[in-house]
């Protein structure tokens, strides 16, 4: 098979062709460049296999081109730069071994067969020439191609030893399988359930990124079922694990909590790429088991889940190394997702959906598209009928939000009026006052306008006041 008309199109490749025949020696473009040339999709980063020094052969290639700046790593025998929008690295053919105890790999110089033989899937261990004798030609050892065309995760070796020498590529292999919509080979899912224990041996960061990635993907359920039937979520977020088996009832919602919480995974990320809001649909549910409580003549209720999840949030986002510029968006998401389904009523009040514009804030948008991704019957009529309840709260916030104009809502009159007014000192009196008058507001007690606030303030001052001196 020969892709030569496909990777003619990469600027770079005929100037890495006439170098190598200049020095002599063989290179090849190799890895997930290759996978993604096959499924046609675009990549900007190149990776080369050079048989031979790859940093002076980095070198050559950047002088050909006017490139002034060479990255290299000489332990790895790795060499970068950028090429018109292209992430170029050049990494020399190499053999590794590990200790049990590391996932840093002992690297000695090594042939071309030793270098695909260590890469971790079949789909990253193909190559293509890029020299004279046969230009274009796919070498693919270990049947990766036909792997790629029955969409299957498979190792290049037996996946154990894949597996101990590396734990990571356990997360990777379902990774793949999420991002391509991929099937994982059963000797995979064997060794990971056996391997598991070994991802202790890898940092919290790196865990946590192929977790991302997971999640990052068209149907992130993909990994995350593989995930579990592994146990490999077990060890990485014991608290998803966790959620399997707990029943709920089945009104919007399917039965077990865990796949429920896979459908709206799903469902949310049909609808969005923000990374955070499918963060929060994760978790949203996450504190059902140990809420968990039968009603008679209801059946199992989760009282306070919603509240207790929003508190878990901090401990798992330490716990995973999360960015925690992040937490408070989640946590809010977490705790508020039950709210707007409560306020679909028909008699709901002005001063209900005041509250959650401003609990809301700039993430009531959000908040709502979860709400909606929350919806996991197979009942269409009621499918229908929760995301009517939520298009009437949102009509409900449009009609309240433009009475009161309450997008940055605060109290009209200011705390060092307040104080003047009063005659206060700087102090927590002075916030029990300005807060008196937004809750005044959002009772609908007094209109959001500067008047009505310093009115108010002249009426309840004395009273305040008088608890003072009290």
């Amino acid at each position: 098979m020969n892709f030569s008309n496909e990777i003619k199109n990469i600027p770079i490749v005929s100037i890495i062709t006439e170098a190598a025949k200049e020095s002599g020696i063989e290179v090849f473009l190799v890895g997930g460049v290759v996978r993604d040339l096959i499924l046609k999709r675009d990549r900007s980063d190149l990776d080369f296999l050079v048989i031979g020094d790859s940093l002076k052969f980095a070198e050559k290639v950047a002088n050909k081109i006017g490139i002034q700046k060479v990255t290299k790593f000489r332990n790895f025998g790795t060499a970068h730069f950028i090429y018109e929008n292209y992430d170029i690295e050049f990494v020399g053919a190499r053999k590794e071994s590990y200790n049990r105890d590391s996932r840093k790999p002992i690297v000695e110089d090594g042939t071309f067969e030793d270098d695909i033989k260590r890469r971790d899937f079949t789909i990253n261990a193909m190559a293509i020439s890029l020299n004279d004798k046969n230009f274009g030609e796919l070498i693919d050892i270990f049947n990766g191609y036909n792997d790629l065309h029955n969409k299957l995760i498979k190792t290049p070796l037996d996946p154990f030893q894949t597996f101990d020498d590396d734990p990571l590529r356990i997360m990777r292999a379902f990774r793949f399988a999420a991002q391509l919509e991929f099937q994982v080979d059963e000797t995979i899912m064997k060794a990971a359930k056996e391997m598991k224990e070994r991802l202790r041996i890898v940092s919290q960061e790196r865990i946590t990124d192929e977790f991302l990635k997971i999640l990052s993907a068209p149907k992130p359920s993909i990994g995350f079922k593989l995930l579990y039937d592994s146990e490999v979520l077990q060890i990485i977020f014991p608290e998803i694990h966790n959620l399997a088996g707990v029943d709920q009832r089945q009104d919007y919602h399917h039965k077990d909590v865990f796949l429920h919480t896979l459908i709206v995974v799903d469902n949310i990320s049909q609808v969005t790429e923000n990374l955070w809001l499918r963060f929060a649909a994760l978790v949203h549910d996450i504190a059902k088991p140990q809420t968990k409580k039968f009603v008679e003549g209801i059946g199992w209720t989760f009282h306070g889940h919603e509240e207790l999840g929003a508190r878990m949030m901090k401990n798992i986002f330490h716990r995973m190394k999360l960015p925690m510029n992040k937490l408070e968006y989640v946590e809010k998401l977490v705790r508020l997702h039950l709210r707007p389904i409560a306020l679909a009523k028909e008699e709901v009040t002005d001063s209900a959906i005041r509250r959650l514009i401003v609990q809301a804030g700039d993430d009531l948008q959000d908040l709502i598209t979860l709400c909606r991704a929350d919806i996991t019957s197979k009942n269409p009529q009621k499918v229908e009928k929760y995301l009517a309840n939520y298009e009437a709260v949102m009509q409900k916030v449009l009609e309240v939000r433009e009475k009161d104009r309450l997008r940055a809502f605060q109290s009209p009159v200011r705390g060092d009026e307040i104080m003047k007014i009063c005659n206060l000192k700087p102090s927590k009196k002075v916030g029990v006052i300005k807060k008196a008058i937004e809750e005044a507001i959002l009772d609908g007690v007094i209109e959001n306008s500067y008047e009505a606030a310093l009115e108010y303030l002249m009426k309840i001052k004395d009273d305040f006041l008088k608890e003072n001196d009290s």
